[in-house]
């Protein structure tokens, strides 16, 4: 397909898969589980795949699957989810994955899809393409036993103790439920599902199988991690549709017995902090991005998400990579947008990277101004930017990829 400083680049067959599932064990430094490797061709088919190839080895690998994403607004777009993206490491710094890329997101042009997302290993590489983190979350650790609600905090009750064999619906019902409000959400295809259901050792890290709690409107997957004078609730993933579900079941967590801590992924506005009677306990040890955009049609995503606030103005993109830059008149009456190519003079200058950051709400036109990533000659128009891509509920990745 593409020839490059000898290195082929062609899409992928299933004889490869072998070969693949090896590059990817050795760039990533791990082995798949039995069940990872039944499902992982449903989830991302070797047919979507590239593969860069020197003599009969394959050292380069990317795929991708489209997938259904919620936007701003409670809007769903399709969007091409990449993932598995690979070099070898005795092939480093010779184009591949400049050339890898560059068949992927052909390909993605000629399917017509907005968006490209993926959640990166490495922070620095994927800038050049047009790519930035847009959605983050943080690691917190709560000292179990000082943890105490504030008085007057609401017990809503409804939480229940599960088997993960008895909890399957309820937890593909609720997760839809939540996917469809919150920007970042994804649908989740059965063979992701399938692979939790499997619980594979590697996803353990020395810790338990998985432990359920649900809620009519929420659950919570966690696993007990004991070791020398710490006994740990570790959680795999926590979903609530309402505050009530939200708060029931951190009550449920935070009293559960022979339990020293609990460490959990949680958002920026999590309210958790403020529920409790110290707020220090609830302290985060990590901060780390969860999904990178790049746009791949300007008007076609900021027309497929809704917005805080009015806005008249032109934006100037610019496009390392690819195509997708140039300059747009943008529109924007109670939340809705209009966008168009135009050659009337920008009032705001930044990268397609800033607006991929910007796209779901995860971050704020001001902070990348104030970085120098956008450059504005009228403060009142940045004001007006900025207030129209908030959000009014936070941006969260659905499921890993």
């Amino acid at each position: 397909m593409a020839t490059t400083n000898g290195i082929t680049v062609r899409s992928a067959t299933k004889d490869d898969f072998p070969a693949i599932v090896q590059l990817l064990e050795t760039c990533f430094g791990m082995r798949y589980d039995q069940v990872e490797l039944e499902h992982i061709p449903d989830l991302f088919p070797v047919e979507r795949a590239f593969v860069a190839i020197d003599g009969d080895q394959i050292v380069g690998h990317t795929v991708d699957r489209t997938m259904t994403l919620t936007v701003p607004g409670e809007h769903t777009v399709q969007a091409c989810g990449v993932s598995a993206v690979s070099v070898a490491p005795t092939h480093r710094r010779r184009g591949i994955l400049r050339s890898l890329y560059t068949e992927l997101h052909r390909r993605v042009e000629d399917d017509g899809l907005p968006l490209t997302v993926f959640t990166a290993s490495e922070g620095t590489i994927y800038g050049r393409f047009g790519y930035a983190p847009s959605i983050a979350e943080n690691w917190v650790e709560i000292d179990r036993r000082r943890a105490e609600f504030r008085p007057g905090t609401p017990d809503p009750g409804g939480v229940r103790i599960a088997a993960l064999a008895d909890s399957k619906d309820h937890l593909r019902e609720v997760y839809d439920r939540w996917r469809r409000l919150v920007p970042g959400g994804q649908e989740r295809p059965e063979a992701n599902w399938e692979m939790w259901f499997g619980d594979p050792e590697r996803y353990r890290e020395g810790a338990s199988t998985l432990f359920v709690l649900t809620h009519p409107d929420g659950y919570v997957l966690y696993r007990r991690k004991y070791e020398e004078h710490k006994s740990t609730a570790i959680v795999a993933e926590f979903r609530a549709v309402t505050p009530e579900a939200h708060l029931a079941l951190w009550r449920v967590l935070l009293s559960l017995d022979l339990l020293t801590t609990v460490e959990a992924p949680l958002t920026d506005g999590d309210p958790l902090p403020y529920l409790v009677t110290d707020p220090r306990l609830v302290k985060v040890t990590e901060r780390f991005d969860t999904l990178w955009t790049r746009i791949m049609d300007v008007p076609a995503a900021l027309t497929a998400r809704n917005y805080q606030g009015d806005l008249d103005t032109v934006i100037s993109v610019d496009d390392p990579f690819r195509n997708a830059g140039g300059a747009f008149a943008l529109r924007i009456r109670d939340g809705v947008a209009e966008c168009a190519l135009t050659d009337r003079t920008p009032e705001l200058e930044l990268g397609l990277d800033v607006l991929g950051g910007l796209y779901f709400g995860g971050h704020r036109a001001r902070t990348f101004a104030a970085a120098n990533r956008i450059q504005a000659k009228d403060p009142a128009v940045l004001r007006a930017f900025d207030q129209a891509f908030a959000t009014d509920r936070e941006a969260q990745l659905g499921w890993f990829f």
